[in-house]
């Protein structure tokens, strides 16, 4: 394992690989369990959607992805939580809604321009090995950005995710908190497409909180336990893909699944166990 690891640190595109996997699996993860406890969780799914019709009208223009997708992305996550947070609409379907047409406005576009181009595959279906040196660098600053909110402002997004009218009450602007999380997860998923591609990136969000919450009861050793489980499984998926040649997006997400599964099977066990231990006592 170590001398895998060795060989792939000689690349240095492997490393950008590593590096930026590494920064965005943490943001995803970190913001994720706060959404996951809003009920939230899908809106990864749906900003991936929206940032694929983007990327797909920058290239058929010319234009730089990034620039194009990241204000867009970050402007339909706002819109998202302003749908959603009036109670014009529920979550779901204001994320259904604008994944579809955003979706198909991706599709329509590619179709009567460049057609599924290089650069639009990647988008749509992951190519971490393509990673420049911009997007890694863009993953450490958002890194910086969202570990500083959670260290610096925890009991602020703790009351948030949890208690709305109570953290009005206490003076909090959740709007504000509100907002924060949508646009770092908006930049996160941008960010996220090149590595796991648009139909996968919400398992970077999804499955790490949800892992956690199987062992974990309180809300920052579910936060601590997403990092790192979040880490560890991108660390390994990458490894196994390098290993046996096949994507990494894919074999990410089902690493996420395997560690989903086993810290399952420890809750059932550890159920059982001190089921045993009362039938046994009494």
């Amino acid at each position: 394992m170590m001398g895998l690891l060795r060989e792939m640190l000689s690349y240095p595109f492997l490393v950008r690989a590593f590096l930026g996997g590494t920064f965005i699996s943490l943001c995803a993860s970190l913001l994720g369990v706060s959404l996951v406890l809003k009920r939230y969780s899908m809106i990864g799914d749906g900003l991936s959607h929206v940032s694929f019709g983007a990327l797909s009208i920058a290239v058929a223009f010319g234009w730089a992805p990034l620039a194009v997708s990241l204000p867009v992305v970050g402007a339909a996550a706002v819109l998202l939580l302003g749908l959603t947070g009036n109670g014009k609409l529920r979550s779901d379907a204001a994320i259904a809604m604008i994944s579809a047409g955003s979706l198909a406005v991706g599709i329509l576009v590619t179709s009567l321009t460049t057609g599924m181009t290089t650069d639009v595959s990647s988008y749509m279906f992951g190519s971490i090995l393509a990673m420049n040196r911009q997007e890694v660098f863009l993953g450490a600053g958002l890194s910086a950005v969202v570990l500083g909110l959670f260290v610096f402002c925890y009991n602020r997004v703790f009351a948030v995710t949890f208690d709305e009218s109570f953290a009005k009450a206490t003076g909090v602007n959740v709007r504000l908190y509100n907002t924060l999380l949508a646009v770092l997860t908006a930049v996160t998923i941008v960010l996220g497409m090149r590595m796991m591609g648009a139909m996968l990136i919400s398992s970077l969000v999804i499955f790490p909180a949800l892992t956690s919450m199987r062992l974990f009861k309180s809300f920052k050793s579910v936060v601590v336990s997403a990092g790192v489980v979040s880490v560890v499984c991108f660390w390994i998926g990458l490894m196994l893909s390098y290993a046996y040649s096949v994507p990494a997006g894919a074999s990410v997400v089902l690493v996420n699944l395997a560690g989903f599964v086993c810290f399952w099977g420890i809750e059932r066990l550890r159920g059982c166990g001190c089921f045993i231990f009362c039938l046994w006592g009494g």
